[in-house]
């Protein structure tokens, strides 16, 4: 018999920690390899660790709503392999890289910035995302109380921190004098002060809902979202009359050849996808030392459930047809709400389109799809009094479109020539000017 262990997967790019959401698996459970043993949940995708091995669960090693390293034991199986090991697993985590007592980071490091107590086993050790928010934040880390195993910190004690805006310092260093004749005087340290948790109280009548693993998912990509990209907002009113028109005129005989709704929606995804190609800017991410323009025009749409919010992909939407997009929107959003919606078709945006119109919105303010550089929020259609050419008053399909944009990446001049563009292709669509197929 062999001992093994199971390690959290690395579930996604730049991925570097899970939550183990629900244990699939129990003591004693035989599995083969290939079957899922638990759900896991990251700030990207949600998915299930798969067994490596054939054999029985001798221990759960994380516990459920445990976040963990990528790379961190989450259960151990007992194999059918012959094994010169003793029979008792022995499971330790890897050794932390060890550092100098007394050597200073170098600036521009990813290190803390005041030296890491070695002596604090588990909470001791760091992930680089922790090593980088208390870097840019100036989080003194010998003063958060991690809730990960053995008190380890986790991206997600940070974020919380950085939510709430009180953040523990690093106390003053004294500095070594340069000179013997002009020795530094030493400086006076503060006490630091631990933060208390923000606690709500619970009232009689209050309604506790538990956090579920896709929400909690939701909060932290949003959460680093804000925190990390500067926003911006533009806004254009768009004429669609036009557009309304063609649409209504061909969707009975479109919804009874091809078998599902021709929507308006799927008409902004395509003029945004053409308006990409001429604005290449548009379809770039900030990564840290440098912009990534990137090649493929993949489309996020946002699909909402009851309690959720999904981004699945329309991968290369630029090459498809308004009925492709249309297709593609329709399946990916059944796939959506009937739970069929795999990890790899959420992978690979580049530029989100969100039609928060569908809930009656007229104007909103996005959070951007992080890492992505923009959002573009396409509102109601609504009817409006315009006044057209001559000073004539008439009664116009109107639409605003809502553009966030991260404002390392761009500046208003790129957006507001891609959302005039976006505004042009919309407002000339027509039965001699568009093809749907």
């Amino acid at each position: 018999m062999a001992i093994e262990n199971i390690l959290m997967p690395q579930l996604g790019e730049s991925v570097t920690e899970g939550t183990i959401e629900k244990w699939l698996v129990k003591p004693g459970d035989t599995v083969n390899k290939y079957d899922p043993l638990a759900e896991v949940n990251t700030d990207k995708v949600n998915a299930e660790i798969p067994s490596s091995f054939s054999g029985t669960i001798k221990e759960l090693v994380a516990q459920e709503g445990e976040t963990l390293d990528v790379g961190s034991i989450v259960c151990v199986i007992e194999t059918e392999e012959a094994s010169s090991d003793a029979s008792e697993p022995q499971i330790a985590a890897s050794p932390a890289k060890p550092e100098p007592a007394n050597e200073m980071p170098a600036e521009g490091s990813l290190q803390p910035t005041s030296p890491i107590k070695q002596d604090k086993g588990e909470s001791g050790r760091y992930s680089p995302a922790v090593l980088r928010l208390s870097q840019e934040n100036n989080i003194d880390l010998s003063l958060v109380e991690g809730s990960g195993r053995g008190g380890r910190i986790t991206r997600k004690d940070l974020l919380a921190i950085i939510e709430s805006g009180e953040m523990p310092k690093a106390a003053p260093v004294q500095e070594e004098a340069t000179s013997k004749q002009t020795p530094t005087p030493t400086p006076t340290k503060s006490e630091p002060v631990q933060q208390p948790k923000t606690e709500v109280p619970v009232m009689a009548g209050d309604i506790e809902i538990p956090v579920t693993g896709v929400r909690r998912a939701i909060a932290n990509n949003m959460l680093r979202s804000k925190h990390e990209a500067p926003h911006a907002w533009m806004t254009v009113e768009v004429d669609v009359t036009n557009l309304v028109a063609y649409r209504d005129s061909l969707k009975d005989e479109f919804k009874q050849k091809e078998g599902f709704n021709l929507t308006y929606f799927a008409f902004f995804v395509k003029a945004v996808s053409q308006a990409l190609k001429e604005f290449p800017m548009m379809n770039s991410m900030w990564a840290g030392d440098k912009i990534i323009q990137k090649k493929d025009i993949n489309i996020s749409i946002a699909v909402a459930t009851e309690d959720s919010l999904f981004v699945p992909v329309i991968n290369h939407a630029d090459e498809k047809t308004i009925k492709g997009i249309g297709r593609d929107i329709q399946e990916l959003a059944t796939k959506v709400r009937t739970g069929k919606l795999k990890s790899s078709e959420m992978q690979g945006g580049t530029f989100t389109v969100n039609n928060t119109g569908s809930f009656g919105s007229v104007q909103s303010m996005g959070i951007i799809n992080y890492p992505q550089a923009a959002i573009l929020q396409v509102e109601s259609i609504v009817k409006r009094p315009v006044i057209m050419n001559g000073g004539m008053i008439a009664a116009r399909d109107m639409v605003n479109l809502c553009l966030s944009l991260d404002h390392r990446v761009l500046d208003g001049l790129v957006c507001g020539r891609f959302l005039a563009r976006v505004k042009e292709i919309l407002e000339n669509v027509s039965a001699e000017n568009t093809s749907i197929y």
